[in-house]
């Protein structure tokens, strides 16, 4: 019988791994804050204590974390799990993470006898709960095979990009136009409200644009309400647009947007709104206006 480990029950895995279940995929559990798992309990899933005992002899190891220092420590921390995977056990990192941190993990997955796909995701915990993710694959074509019938089961589309590495690539590709559209967003409302013009007026005035985005819609009414319920939090887009603008540098490119939109994000996590959902940053370019 086939095991499936699932490491990481944040804002995303958790309805990621719910989806899993009831599709009526049987997995094994681990979160570092216990009770952030809980909830898959009650939907069937088997809580356990450690990621290495959550890992112990199963087939397929799906990761959902915040950043690459978390999937090291899971892999190969003291109660990682490289050290006791099974022969030929697929690790499926769903974070978003560098090209060069999927490759490293790709070759201590490999050295360990198992076999590493690279599957961040685009979209955020709406699409995550209602399966509608696009997974952004790197690996051999054969792994991304073998674990598509459990990626279909989370998306709406798996698009395999190339070798390790690739997926990770595409990710920070598409969290660049993410970052750099909502900034725009935060822009135009401001250059709006310092102009007199109504606010509720305007944002109509984007979604009959040609302009108006599926994003958009989707944060408008955020806007409205001047709510920020986090879907995507600001400091996740502030880490992912970091992990960019280094390979952006590394590769010799000049990215102007990408730094700009990087500098408010940063901003806006150090003076606290971390937590809030991205579209929150056009708070940050108020607050950056009156300075």
């Amino acid at each position: 019988m086939t095991k499936i480990a699932w490491i990481g029950t944040g804002h995303m895995g958790l309805p990621m791994a719910r989806n899993l279940i009831k599709a009526g995929i049987g997995l094994h559990v681990y979160n570092r804050t216990a009770e952030r798992a809980q909830p898959l309990g009650k939907d069937g899933a088997v809580i356990r204590r450690t990621s290495a005992e959550a890992a112990e002899g199963a087939d397929f190891i799906f990761l959902m974390l915040t950043k690459g220092d978390a999937v090291k420590d899971v892999l190969a921390g003291e109660e990682g799990i490289l050290a006791h995977l099974k022969p030929n056990a697929y690790i499926v990192n769903m974070s978003t993470i560098g090209p060069e941190e999927a490759k490293e993990f790709a070759r201590l997955t490999g050295e360990a006898g198992g076999i590493y796909v690279d599957a961040p995701v685009s979209g955020s915990v709406g699409p995550a709960v209602q399966a509608q993710l696009v997974i952004l694959a790197g690996g051999d074509r054969d792994a991304v095979e073998a674990c598509r019938p459990y990626l279909d089961k989370l998306g709406k589309a798996v698009i395999h990009f190339g070798d390790v590495g690739a997926g990770s690539y595409a990710k920070l590709a598409i969290n660049l136009l993410l970052g750099v559209t909502a900034q725009g967003v935060g822009e135009t409302l401001l250059f709006a409200e310092k102009s007199g013009l109504d606010r509720e007026l305007v944002l109509r005035m984007i979604s009959e644009s040609a302009v108006s985005t599926k994003l958009f819609e989707g944060k408008k009414e955020m806007y409205v309400k001047d709510e920020y319920p986090s879907a995507f939090m600001i400091s996740l887009v502030a880490k992912d647009l970091g992990l960019l603008t280094d390979e952006a540098r590394r590769a010799g490119l000049s990215l102007p947007l990408a730094e700009a939109a990087g500098k408010t994000y940063a901003d806006a996590t150090q003076s606290g709104k971390g937590e809030l959902d991205m579209a929150a940053v056009w708070l940050q370019l108020k607050e950056s206006a009156r300075d």
